[in-house]
């Protein structure tokens, strides 16, 4: 194995698919689906975007929703429980874990000083990347098993690849760590 950064190695998979490749995990933690790894941003850039994320002075979620089992909601109390300035963003709910909600990226306070976290089918993260491209959010985290090969190809045609983290990395599993490297 070869080490990268902080922990990080990279692994030979088994795969379904014909082809051989790597995935960039943490041994402590199962990590995404291969078909996500195969499409990562190159690491530097990943880093760099993650960084920029975790720098943001608001936050906010799509996809927590009032089922405590959902990862959109473990990802709302994640940013609560490190106290975290973070806005659920929710269609239909006015409050979420105690926090008052908002119905689109535009109705954000602040969407340019604003990272956010997508954790919604495919077909749902579209019109999120869309608003937040208008807005000029500085960072998305699409979290695993928001995006699929037709989000990613739209985040590359349309400039986002500098603001957007997808293909597997997940805030629960590496959000402290990169906290920790920005003190």
């Amino acid at each position: 194995m070869h080490m990268l950064a902080r922990g990080f190695a990279l692994r030979p998979l088994s795969s379904p698919v014909s082809r051989p490749f790597v995935r960039i995990a943490r041994s402590t933690f199962a990590t995404s689906p291969p078909c996500a790894a195969r499409t990562m941003p190159p690491f530097r850039i990943l880093v760099e975007i993650q960084k920029k994320f975790l720098s943001s002075p608001k936050y906010a979620v799509v996809g927590a929703s009032k089922d405590q089992t959902k990862y959109g909601t473990k990802v709302l109390k994640w940013y609560q429980a490190r106290s975290k300035d973070v806005t659920p963003i929710h269609p239909k709910e006015a409050e979420l874990e105690g926090l008052k909600t908002v119905h689109a990226v535009s109705e954000l306070s602040a969407p340019a000083k604003t990272s956010i976290s997508i954790i919604t089918p495919p077909k749902v993260t579209f019109g999120v990347l869309e608003q937040a491209k208008a807005l000029d959010v500085p960072a998305l985290w699409l979290q695993p098993g928001a995006e699929d090969e037709a989000v990613i190809a739209y985040v590359k045609e349309n400039g986002l690849e500098d603001k957007v983290i997808y293909g597997g990395p997940c805030i629960l599993v590496e959000g402290d760590d990169i906290i920790q490297s920005l003190l």
